[in-house]
């Protein structure tokens, strides 16, 4: 795709499914990778997949600790390309919810969120080259999902803050946008029954689950030149499952 050959791109959550396929994407269209997971990099095979062209960092980007190392890796250079894909969930219906569930998902999937794109987008701006800051959302966003109103609270909130610092950044040639997945084939939903998997495809009408690089795919598309004139929008990833 045009315009990521040569790019700095951080992802965020890069050692899971979803985050490895993305890493892989740019890798291949020749972009340099600034990883971080809260997994150590032995403890991945990301270092065997991608032994030139990228860089890691280990932490928690929720905690003051892991944002200053991830600020201390892009350094005065700063990224072209953000992708906010770390993410977790603590699932329960909303009456037996802890305080503890709905802050820690809050903290990681919104605040870090927040607080990640406000330091990269203040270096984009320092540079005047533009970038792209990209949002991992999700369909249940949109219609709500039983027993994650946390969750699901942390994704419509992010659609949220994508249009607005996609109105607030466009001025200085930033570019933000969400991509929302439907179901995707990752080892969190292959532990869920076969039954629920099944009525989940039938629910799609593509009638499949979605593979962590039709996510990627998304990514790499919003971030190159070819989408140079779309900002602030959520593009749903979800074989059609919101229609």
């Amino acid at each position: 795709m045009r315009g990521i050959q040569g790019k700095r791109v951080l992802i965020t959550g890069a050692a899971g499914g979803i985050g490895r396929a993305t890493a892989q994407r740019f890798f291949d269209e020749g972009a340099r990778l600034l990883l971080c997971d809260v997994r150590a990099l032995a403890d991945t095979s990301l270092a065997a997949l991608f032994p030139e062209r990228m860089d890691y960092v280990v932490g928690d980007i929720s905690t003051e600790a892991g944002l200053s190392a991830v600020e201390a890796a892009f350094g005065d250079a700063g990224v072209d390309v953000l992708v906010n894909n770390a993410g977790i969930t603590r699932d329960k219906s909303s009456l037996k919810m802890t305080n503890d569930d709905w802050d820690r998902v809050i903290a990681v999937n919104l605040t870090a969120v927040f607080r990640l794109s406000q330091l990269v987008a203040r270096k984009m701006k320092e540079r005047g080259r533009g970038g792209v800051i990209l949002n991992a959302a999700s369909v249940v966003a949109h219609t709500g999902n039983f027993g994650q109103a946390n969750y699901a609270a942390t994704k419509a909130g992010l659609i949220g803050l994508t249009k607005t610092m996609a109105r607030e950044l466009g001025r200085a040639g930033i570019r933000v946008n969400a991509v929302a997945p439907g179901f995707i084939d990752t080892p969190m939903a292959r532990a869920v029954p076969e039954a629920h998997i099944a009525g989940l495809c039938e629910r799609t009408p593509l009638a499949r689950l979605g593979k962590p690089e039709d996510i990627a795919a998304a990514y790499c598309f919003l971030a190159s030149d070819d989408a140079a004139f779309i900002t602030g929008t959520c593009l749903n990833v979800d074989g059609g499952l919101v229609i």
